[in-house]
């Protein structure tokens, strides 16, 4: 029993290296102004398992590449929150947003675009 068990771990630990998660790609909705928000919000996924992330300036929308193994959606949302932009699942604390350069604050100004 014990030679079974041996060989069903050694198997799986195998498979997993054999055939790896593939990354995952999501968007979502996070607020934001300008391209100072653009780069705090792409430097705040810069975690382990993210693979790339980018906003779009415009249309607020954040693409997410990610190992789901290694990060969850819930914690991609979290980072970004908590430098300071809402996600569409997550606020961002008011005591980080109001620190954010008046250019930045997206709830007083909402739709301003400055470069």
């Amino acid at each position: 029993m014990k030679k079974f068990l041996f060989i069903a771990f050694v198997s799986t630990i195998l498979m997993a290296f054999a055939f790896p998660v593939p990354p995952v790609k999501t968007t979502f909705k996070v607020s934001g102004n300008c391209g100072m928000c653009k780069e705090r919000i792409e430097v705040a996924l810069d975690q382990k398992g993210v693979k790339s992330a980018e906003w779009n300036i415009d249309s607020k929308v954040l693409e997410v590449i990610y190992v789901p193994e290694k990060v969850t959606i819930e914690q991609i949302h979290h980072y970004v929150a908590s430098v300071g932009h809402d996600t569409d699942k997550e606020l961002a604390p008011d005591s980080i947003y109001k620190q954010l350069p008046d250019c930045c604050q997206y709830r007083e100004h909402p739709n301003t675009h400055h470069d």
